[in-house]
């Protein structure tokens, strides 16, 4: 072997060739003379003395590297959606809620999974979704949808009302509420809820074609949403105590602290918001409100359904909290990209526009053949304040295209008046300005 790739060969196997001198060098050689890879004792010498011995083995080892780098594009993998899965009980009866405490919460869900009839869990490529559907086939079809905090039990009282009277209800727990899946991958916004409406639809063993819409708070913003896209699906639209009209200047300065994200760290704005569900008197925990704003109902002592008359909104709230690890990551991310706040010049806009061509056409298209909604507002609502919302959608959607109802109580009326409120959604399906 020669001198020059002697030379060669030390610089390639050895970090700092210049430092080994005399014997070192003849040492080190010879060690590498010793191994044997199946090319024969003097292999160095074999890839040495030949021409460009040095270049094939640089070209080898980056084509390796590069190879190595790229594997993971050419394998053409590409992630699956993740979610965070809600703990399930299995069917346990409506009774075993008679007490609800902080021990049970470990061993029950927000609610018992059997409290309505008609309940299913849905496979969606978002997670699973739970839902119930009930009442007479050939009745008329009410998809109702509840706040951002309690889950679909919340507006049993209202469903059990419609089905007396000869409707099929449907409901269903949000993503991240009760015992549905939270998606963990994408933003709570309006397109992820109306892929759940759907999801929720097509699970349906008959088909709902045309259908009334009731939404409450959260589920009002949402209802909202889905009209303005979707009128053509819909027979009527009722929205109690909603959101997507609630003025900014609501929100609180603390509010806007914890919500706008890359303000403080996410672990920080997980563990404040973990706390600020916990159940506490003051306002609902629907929708984030001035601090100062005043409150005359506790919101957590409301009671959710007469099926289970010991389990209280803050009680399903305290289990939601234990059963459903997605809760927080769901309400933060709604507060963030839900069209609660300020839809003033956006969705309802459109919704506008969709109600005013079912009211001036002279061919108008289908759905929504009274060209209006149905509002439900509290007198004491500290959260959807009842005069600004009657003076907002009035001049947003027209005098003609909303029907204006107010009933005693605060923002929890869609819980604690649920039948009331069915009632005057059942007079608002005929009834003409």
């Amino acid at each position: 072997m020669s001198n020059s790739n002697l030379k060669k060969a030390s610089i390639l196997f050895m970090p700092d060739s210049s430092s080994l001198l005399g014997s070192q060098m003849e040492n080190y050689l010879a060690s590498l003379r010793s191994l044997d890879l199946g090319l024969g004792r003097d292999w160095t010498e074999r890839i040495f003395t030949r021409p460009y011995g040095l270049t094939a083995v640089a070209a080898t080892v980056g084509c390796l590297s590069t190879y190595l780098f790229i594997r993971p594009a050419l394998s053409f993998t590409q992630p699956l959606p993740s979610s965070i899965p809600a703990k399930r009980y299995g069917g346990r009866h409506r009774k075993a809620l008679e007490v609800a405490t902080d021990a049970g919460a470990e061993e029950e869900g927000p609610y018992p999974e059997d409290i309505f009839p008609g309940g299913r869990s849905v496979d969606t490529p978002y997670g699973t979704i739970q839902v119930y559907e009930w009442g007479p086939e050939n009745g008329e079809q009410v998809l109702l949808m509840h706040g951002i905090g309690t889950p679909c039990v919340a507006l049993g009282n209202m469903a059990n009302r419609f089905v007396d009277c000869g409707c099929r209800v449907m409901l269903f727990d949000f993503f991240g509420r009760g015992y549905s899946d939270t998606p963990s991958d994408i933003p709570f916004d309006i397109r992820l809820y109306t892929s759940q409406i759907l999801c929720v639809l097509a699970s349906s063993p008959i088909p709902w074609y045309s259908f009334h819409i009731l939404g409450y708070s959260l589920g009002g913003a949402i209802a909202a949403a889905f009209a303005a896209y979707f009128p053509h699906r819909l027979l009527s639209v009722t929205l109690v105590c909603p959101g997507g009209l609630i003025r900014p200047s609501h929100i609180s300065l603390r509010s806007r602290l914890l919500y706008t994200k890359g303000v403080l760290p996410e672990g920080w704005v997980k563990w404040l918001i973990r706390r600020r569900l916990q159940p506490s008197p003051g306002p609902s925990a629907d929708v984030p409100v001035d601090d100062t704003a005043d409150v005359s109902v506790d919101f957590d002592q409301v009671v959710l359904s007469k099926e289970t008359p010991s389990l209280r909104v803050g009680d399903a709230m305290r289990r939601q909290l234990v059963s459903n690890p997605g809760l927080v990551d769901a309400y933060i991310s709604t507060i963030r990209n839900a069209p609660i706040y300020g839809q003033h010049d956006g969705l309802w806009r459109r919704l506008s526009a969709r109600l005013a061509e079912r009211r001036v056409s002279r061919e108008p298209p289908p759905g929504l053949p009274l060209g209006r909604v149905c509002l439900v507002l509290a007198e004491n609502d500290p959260v959807v304040v009842k005069d600004e919302w009657i003076q907002d959608s009035r001049h947003i959607l027209g005098e003609f295209g909303v029907e204006i109802n107010v009933l005693p109580g605060g923002h929890e009326i869609a819980i604690s008046r649920g039948e009331a409120v069915a009632d005057i959604a059942m007079r608002s399906w005929e009834e003409d300005l």
